[in-house]
């Protein structure tokens, strides 16, 4: 479903990604580790449209993203990539509800059909009884499950995942890792995670290793 072929990124003279190759399949779980500073942030958010490489091919089921106009590529990202990251990045002054509607209403999903939507997502992440309340009285792991809910609402292609468990406590961080599963196992999700924590990286059907700007089997 995905494939990239020799993406490079440099920052001045620092070159982090060095030609990586990737192929995903439709409804595969992925899981990148390494040191910090390796570039697995940064190959990420290039996966996930929201940095251009120096050089190389992103496809989405032989779609080249690169090939995209600006405002294109927006709508692509909108539509088929839902991301999800260490810090939930909700807007403080929005309920739960309203957070996890506002990709849809980017898409321009009526209002009442993005609530519906909203809603059964949070019933199913065990929050619809937070549904009314803003971020800062969420713990933070109901946050990351709204955020969760939030990257899901327009059923993406692909849920990018950046270190997702790195602000969880343990208790958290192992309703995150059952979470991912299980909207692996019910929905046939493709996710990509980015991740130091071992427990979550062991949920994954394949683990990849980057190191001096490379990705290779673990």
């Amino acid at each position: 479903m995905i494939r990239t072929e020799g993406i490079t990124k440099s920052y001045g003279s620092l070159q982090v990604l060095k030609g990586i190759d990737l192929e995903v399949a439709d409804g595969e779980i992925i899981s990148i580790f390494g040191a910090s500073g390796a570039g697995k942030s940064t190959f990420l958010q290039i996966l996930g449209t929201l940095d251009e490489p120096d050089a190389g091919e992103i496809y989405y089921d032989d779609v080249n993203v690169r090939t995209l106009k600006e405002t294109q590529l927006a709508r692509f990202r909108n539509r088929q990539i839902g991301f999800v990251f260490q810090f939930h990045h909700l807007l403080p002054e929005f309920t739960a509800l309203e957070n996890v509607c506002i990709p849809a209403f980017i898409m321009g999903i009526p209002k009442q059909e993005a609530e519906e939507r909203a809603m059964a997502l949070l019933q199913d992440l065990n929050l619809a009884d937070r549904a009314s309340h803003k971020p800062a009285e969420l713990s933070g792991g109901e946050q990351q499950r709204v955020a969760v809910a939030r990257a899901l609402i327009n059923k993406p292609a692909v849920l990018l995942a950046d270190e997702p468990s790195g602000n969880l406590d343990s208790r958290n961080k192992k309703e995150l890792h059952d979470l991912l599963r299980r909207i692996h196992d019910e929905k046939g999700q493709t996710i990509i995670i980015v991740t130091h924590d071992k427990e979550l990286s062991a949920i994954a059907h394949r683990r990849l290793l980057m190191k001096d700007g490379k990705l290779y089997n673990d």
